[in-house]
């Protein structure tokens, strides 16, 4: 059993403890508000989380939103679909676009892809896909950002597996939920650190 608390956010006032359902909604708020579209009522949340969640985190400090990780037990092993994409990692597209719209995304291709990304990538699996935020800038950051916490806000309900932005990861087999520092093989790409996308992927499944 893991202990504590399900999601925290870092604010200026300090640490804010949210269950699973409070870090959907505000991270769904966030994600609303920075498109300029009707947000949910969130009048349950202190506003300095929404404040953190929308302004993105404090300078290079990683994610302002930890969540713990719980895998399903009784997921299966799925196929690529005519999309490239398994139909878990479809759901989690059509999930990330109902809320943040049409995006800039990669790593997938009908009929899939077989090169491009290291040699286990979860990627030729169809299981994984990357959202662009380019160029480089704060503002996109802040944009990947408010992706980031919405995927691990939402890992449990969409079968996520890792995300990966900014020098950070975050994996659904982590205890506490926390953020990782993120070994790139070329600490000089700023697309292997992952600074110009955020890399998510999907559980695997157990073999039928």
């Amino acid at each position: 059993m893991r202990g504590g608390p399900e999601c925290i956010v870092r604010t200026a006032e300090g640490e804010v403890e949210l269950n699973r359902d409070e870090a959907q909604l505000a991270t769904t708020a966030a994600a609303l508000s920075a498109r300029g579209v009707e947000a949910p009522d969130t009048s349950g949340i202190e506003e300095s989380v929404l404040q953190r969640l929308t302004e993105g985190p404090f300078e290079d400090a990683g994610g302002s939103l930890t969540c713990q990780g719980r895998a399903s037990p009784n997921l299966q092993e799925q196929q690529l679909t005519v999309t490239g994409l398994t139909p878990r990692a479809e759901r989690l597209r059509a999930a990330m676009i109902e809320v943040f719209g049409e995006q800039s995304l990669g790593g997938f291709a009908p009929g899939g892809i077989s090169q491009g990304h290291g040699a286990e990538s979860t990627h030729y699996d169809g299981r994984a896909i990357d959202i662009f935020f380019r160029p480089v800038s704060e503002e996109n950051r802040r944009d990947g950002w408010i992706l980031a916490h919405w995927l691990i806000a939402h890992a449990e309900d969409l079968g996520v597996q890792y995300v990966i932005f900014d020098d950070r990861l975050w994996s659904v087999h982590s205890t506490r939920g926390q953020w990782q520092d993120y070994d790139a093989p070329e600490p000089s790409n700023a697309i292997l650190r992952h600074l110009d996308h955020v890399h998510v992927d999907v559980l695997r499944g157990s073999p039928n």
